[in-house]
């Protein structure tokens, strides 16, 4: 019979491969994480999002085992891990300072996990592993290289085949293109993206960077103060965030505080500090009484010259150019401030405006969403 190629049933895609029950990590009266519940879809690439301290370095950490959870299970492939020493799990992690040997080759800064298996493995075995995995980062011609002769992003990738070299069940990334300039991280995403389909491992980032969790997950788990406040796809938190916080950290928006004047199936309103009530087709849980802000992505707004019915008179305060777009930085009597991203091919008519000018302020209903306090 002929071989058949792998294909992924999507029975595969939702399975777990690991998860966080119930866990906690004190450190004396300071609590890291709490009661953290998550799944870990085998195959997925998921990010912990959010800032220092909210706790993702901690829980990266429990489930590669240099952290022991103060109450819950840690659970790798149905199995309790929790208390299992870090070189016991079928987990491999990437540092932030990629942790390199100076004093070995590329070949055996990559070689050295393999070599500390038992029972040992025979050396033709571990050179030939050891080879595929250094096309597969593209470092083919760089085996007998020093680690300190190589760049940044060379390196990054070092570290990444000395990771995979083990075939884990799940790759920690701790963070791994901090160090690296704008353009490179760029480059080393697309990297990390194309390795881990082609590998079909799963991989875990921490991050505190949106725009590199919303580039590369599959799902991303926003943290805050130890607990998980959204789990969802890029796409889901950006357009769907379930409060001001998410809004603020997935992406960047205008946020108008007010109170909710109706909820219903297909429109919704909130009054607004100037008095006016707004429309809105997108509402997070809340009811109509209580206290909640509208949220309008810079992008969703538009401005023009001349007076747009419904819209909002407002100076300008600054236009700065960004090549692809151009952001307007305007101010509402009652409104504060508001940020516009307009398009270069919608800019032209805008370009003359200067700080002072009068400029009108626009958005429709399904641009908003209401949602409820932090």
């Amino acid at each position: 019979m002929p071989v058949q190629d792998h294909v992924k049933l999507k029975d595969d895609t939702d399975a777990s491969i690991a998860e966080l029950r119930d866990v906690t990590k004190r450190f004396g009266s300071l609590v890291a994480v709490s009661k953290m519940n998550l799944s870990i879809r085998s195959g997925e690439f998921l990010s912990f999002l959010g800032p220092s301290g909210c706790g993702k370095t901690t829980a990266l950490r429990m489930l590669a085992g240099f952290e022991t959870p103060s109450a819950g299970q840690v659970l790798i492939g149905n199995e309790n891990v929790s208390d299992l020493e870090p070189y016991r799990r079928p987990v491999n992690m990437v540092f932030q300072s990629y942790a390199l040997f100076p004093h070995m080759t590329v070949e055996q800064n990559i070689a050295y996990g393999l070599e500390q298996q038992r029972p040992k493995l025979p050396k033709p075995e571990i050179m030939d592993r050891v080879l595929r995995v250094l096309e597969t980062v593209r470092l083919g011609d760089f085996g007998r290289r020093r680690t300190w002769e190589m760049s940044g992003g060379q390196q990054q990738r070092v570290a990444l085949a000395r990771a995979i070299v083990n075939e884990p069940k799940l790759l920690l990334l701790d963070e791994p293109l901090a160090a690296l300039d704008r353009k490179l991280r760029k480059e080393m995403q697309i990297e990390l993206q194309d390795i881990q389909r082609q590998l079909g491992i799963t991989f875990i980032l921490v991050t505190h960077d949106q725009e590199e969790a919303l580039s590369l997950s599959d799902r991303i788990c926003v943290m805050r103060a130890g607990e998980i406040v959204q789990v969802g796809s890029p796409q889901e938190l950006y357009d769907h965030p379930v409060t001001r916080y998410v809004a603020d950290f997935v992406g960047t928006s205008n946020f108008f505080d007010g109170k909710v004047a109706r909820v219903s199936g297909g429109e919704s309103g909130i009054t607004l500090g100037d008095g006016q009530t707004y429309a809105s087709a997108l509402v997070s849980d809340v009811a109509a009484g209580q206290n909640a802000c509208l949220s309008v992505r810079p992008e969703q707004i538009r401005l023009s010259r001349e007076e747009v019915p419904g819209g909002l008179a407002a100076k300008v305060q600054n236009r700065i150019f960004l090549g692809e777009h151009t952001e307007y930085v305007v101010r509402h009597d009652h409104l504060g401030i508001i940020t516009a991203l307009a398009p270069r091919q919608t800019d032209a008519g805008l370009s003359t405006l200067g700080k002072g000018d009068t400029v009108w302020v626009h958005w429709t209903p399904d641009a908003a969403l209401i949602l409820r306090p932090d």
